[in-house]
C-alpha cells in the first residue's frame, strides 16, 4: 500500500496577527520574517512574536518557517548565527535561507529550506541542495508542469511551489536592477521595484514603440484551479505569496485555497493534510476581492503572451460590468454584482491609464461617485478593487478552527476519571477524588451538555460517554472546572508533543552543478565562498552587491517583451518591424534589452 503524501498549504505572515489568522483560516504552515536578514526587510518579526506564533500553530500540528533569506556580509555572520539559535529555541520548525555561508556556521539541529532566491529551476540544482542537507526546496515561479515533473522524478526532497500572489519578473535571486540603480539590493531585502515603473519602449533608432507602459510588471499568480495538477507533478507545499500584505488578504486567500485543496484531498486518498483542525469560514472567500493586478498562470502550461499588467501595477480587483449611461451626477452600470456605499471602483481611461472612483452613494441603479469630473464613457469596463462590505466583514472574526475530540467520564471507588481523546489519538486524563452522591433527578443529559461546552477552546466535543453505575450528582460549577482542566491538559499535551524535525547538518563535498561561480552565485562572504570551494567549484566573482560590475545583465527573465508584442521569431515565426536593440526609458534611467531566443530568455542591461 502506498503511503499517503502530506500536503501543506503555506501562508504568508507580515506579523503575528497575520500568522494567527492564517492558521485560523486553514493554513498548514506559515512563513514569517526573522527580525533581521529577511528578503522582505519591512516585514520582520520579533523573537517573542515568533515564539508566540509557533505555540499557536503547534496546537494544530501546523508549522512555522522563518525567512532568513538574504545574502550576508562577513560581519553579519555572528549575528545571524545567534539569531538562528534564538529561532531554534523559539521552536521554529525550519529556516528559509539563500546564503550558503549559513551552512558553514555552528547551527542548531534545525531544518533548512532553500529559498526561491537560490534560483531553483533545474533537477541538478535541487539534487545538489538535497544532498547538501536541505529539507525542502522552493522552486522558481517560472517553471512549467513538465519541468516540475522532471525535477520531482529525479529527486526525493519535498518540493514547494508558489500558487498565488505577486510575481517577480526576474528569476528570483538573479535580479540586480535595484542594487545597480539605487543601491537597494533585492538579495538583501530592499528591492525598490523598478519593474513596477512605467517605461517607454524605444528601438535602436529612437522610434517610440510603447509609451509609458508597465512593460516589466507582471499580473498576479493564481493557480487555484490547477492545484491537483501541481500535486500530481510532485509538489507537496503550496505557497501563497504576500509577506507585505495585510490581514484581510491573508484571511481571504488562505480560506479560498483551503477550500479548494480540501475538495481535492477529499477525493484523492493518496494525499492527506499535514495539520489538523477544521476551519469554519464565516464569509465566502473570493481572491478577486483582494489585491490583484489581474491573474495569470504565468508559464505553468507553457509560454503565453498575456502575462503582464501592461497598463498599471495597481490592484484591478474584480470585474463588475460596463457603463450603461453617464449623467451629470451619477452613472449606471450593466452589472450583476451588488455595489455598496464606500466601494472603490477603477477603469482604464482613453489613455489606457487606470483611474479610480469611490462610491459615495448607491440609489437603485444610480451610482453617485464621491469625485467630480470622473472621465467615464459609455461602454467601458468597470472593476471593483475595494469592496467595503467585504472588508468590513473580514475586519471582524471571520473563521474558527476546531479539533474534534471525545470525552469519557467514568466512576471510581473514590471519585471519577475524566479522559479526553482528540482526532489524532492524543489523550489526556485527570484522576478526580470526589464523593459519589446520588442525584434526585436524571443528570446524564446535563453532564453531557456541560462537558461539551468548549466554545472558547480549539476543541469541538463530538461525543461524551458516561460510564456510571448510578445517577451521580455533580454540580455545574464542578463540571465546568473539570472541563477546563482536561481541555487545558490536552492542549498542553498537543503543543509539547508537536514534532519538530531535528536535522543535524554534516559536511558534504559533492560537486556543485556549476564549476565556476560568477556574480550570479551571490557569494557575499568568506563562509559562502568556502562552501562552494568545498563543493569543488571555483568562485571567480563575488556578489554584485560586494563587487559591482558594469556591462553585465542586471535581470534575467523568462518574460519576453517581443513575445508579448507578437514578434517571437522562435514560436511564431514573426519578425519585429523595429530595429534592435530595444531600450526601456524611465526619466533618466535607460535600460538595454537583449533577447536570448535559444534559451527563451530576455536580459536587461544598464545602457
Amino acid at each position: 500500500m502506498i503511503k499517503a503524501r502530506k500536503i501543506e498549504l503555506l501562508a504568508p505572515a507580515k506579523n503575528l496577527e497575520c500568522g494567527i489568522e492564517a492558521i485560523n483560516h486553514g493554513a498548514d504552515a506559515v512563513y514569517i520574517g526573522a527580525p533581521k536578514f529577511s528578503a522582505r526587510s519591512a516585514a520582520g518579526s520579533t523573537i517573542d512574536d515568533i515564539a508566540t506564533l509557533t505555540q499557536y500553530a503547534h496546537q494544530f500540528g501546523a508549522r512555522v518557517y522563518v525567512a532568513l533569506n538574504t545574502i550576508l556580509k562577513d560581519e553579519e555572520l555572528p549575528d545571524a548565527q545567534k539569531l538562528i539559535w534564538d529561532l531554534y529555541n523559539a521552536k521554529a520548525d525550519a529556516l528559509i535561507i539563500q546564503d550558503m555561508g549559513i551552512l558553514m556556521l555552528d547551527l542548531p539541529p534545525i531544518a533548512l529550506h532553500a529559498s526561491t532566491q537560490c534560483d531553483n529551476r533545474t533537477a541538478d540544482k535541487v539534487k545538489f541542495l538535497e544532498e547538501a542537507g536541505f529539507s525542502q526546496v522552493v522552486l522558481a515561479r517560472e517553471l512549467s508542469l513538465t519541468e516540475i515533473k522532471k525535477i520531482s522524478s529525479e529527486t526525493t526532497i519535498p518540493l514547494e511551489a508558489f500558487v498565488h500572489g505577486a510575481l517577480c519578473v526576474s528569476y528570483s535571486g538573479q535580479c540586480y536592477l535595484s542594487e545597480a540603480l539605487s543601491k537597494r539590493s533585492a538579495n538583501r531585502g530592499a528591492c525598490a521595484q523598478f519593474c513596477r515603473l512605467p517605461y517607454d519602449l524605444l528601438d535602436a533608432e529612437g522610434e517610440m514603440i510603447q509609451q509609458k507602459k508597465y512593460l516589466l510588471s507582471m499580473k498576479d499568480y493564481n493557480l487555484s484551479d490547477q492545484l491537483e495538477d501541481l500535486l500530481d507533478a510532485g509538489i507537496s507545499s503550496l505557497k501563497i505569496e504576500g509577506r507585505l500584505k495585510d490581514v484581510t488578504y491573508v484571511k481571504n486567500t488562505v480560506a479560498y485555497y483551503r477550500q479548494q485543496l480540501d475538495k481535492i484531498i477529499g477525493q484523492r486518498p493518496e494525499y492527506v493534510r499535514s495539520s489538523v483542525g477544521e476551519s469554519t469560514h464565516l464569509f465566502e472567500p473570493n481572491p478577486e476581492k483582494s489585491f490583484n493586478r489581474g491573474f495569470t498562470k504565468y508559464f505553468l502550461n507553457g509560454r503565453i503572451s498575456d502575462i503582464w499588467s501592461l497598463n498599471s501595477p495597481k490592484s484591478v480587483g474584480e470585474p463588475i460590468g460596463k457603463v450603461r449611461d453617464v449623467f451629470d451626477r451619477f452613472f449606471t452600470l450593466s452589472a450583476t454584482k451588488r455595489l455598496n456605499n464606500g466601494d472603490g471602483l477603477c477603469f482604464l481611461d482613453e489613455h489606457k491609464e487606470l483611474q479610480g472612483i469611490r462610491i459615495n452613494r448607491v440609489d437603485g441603479e444610480k451610482i453617485f461617485p464621491a469625485e467630480n469630473n470622473v472621465r467615464l464613457r459609455k461602454g467601458i469596463s468597470i472593476y471593483r478593487n475595494y469592496d467595503h462590505e467585504f472588508e468590513k466583514l473580514l475586519s471582524k472574526k471571520s473563521a474558527e478552527r476546531k479539533i474534534e475530540a471525545s470525552i469519557v467520564l467514568s466512576e471510581k471507588p473514590d471519585g471519577f476519571l475524566l479522559k479526553i481523546e482528540d482526532e489524532e489519538g492524543i489523550t489526556a486524563s485527570i484522576d478526580i477524588p470526589y464523593p459519589l452522591e446520588p442525584a434526585q433527578k436524571e443528570q446524564s443529559d446535563n453532564i453531557k451538555a456541560n462537558l461539551s461546552k468548549t466554545g472558547n477552546t480549539i476543541f469541538r466535543i463530538t461525543d461524551v460517554d458516561l460510564q456510571f453505575s448510578a445517577n451521580w450528582f455533580i454540580p455545574v460549577s464542578v463540571l465546568s472546572d473539570w472541563r477546563r482542566q482536561i481541555t487545558d491538559k490536552l492542549l498542553a499535551t498537543r503543543i509539547s508533543t508537536h514534532h519538530i524535525s531535528e536535522v543535524h547538518l554534516r559536511s558534504t563535498f559533492h560537486p556543485y552543478p556549476v564549476a565556476q561561480v560568477t556574480y550570479l552565485g551571490n557569494v557575499m562572504n568568506r563562509k559562502s565562498k568556502l562552501f562552494y570551494e568545498q563543493h569543488q567549484s571555483q568562485v571567480k566573482e563575488y556578489a554584485f552587491e560586494k563587487h559591482p560590475q558594469t556591462s553585465v545583465p542586471l535581470m534575467f527573465t523568462r518574460h519576453c517583451i517581443k513575445h508579448s508584442l507578437g514578434w517571437c521569431p522562435k514560436e511564431k515565426g514573426a519578425r519585429s518591424p523595429y530595429q534592435e536593440p530595444y531600450q526601456l526609458r524611465y526619466n533618466d534611467t535607460i535600460l538595454r534589452l537583449e533577447f536570448d531566443c535559444q534559451n527563451c530568455q530576455m536580459k536587461v542591461f544598464e545602457a
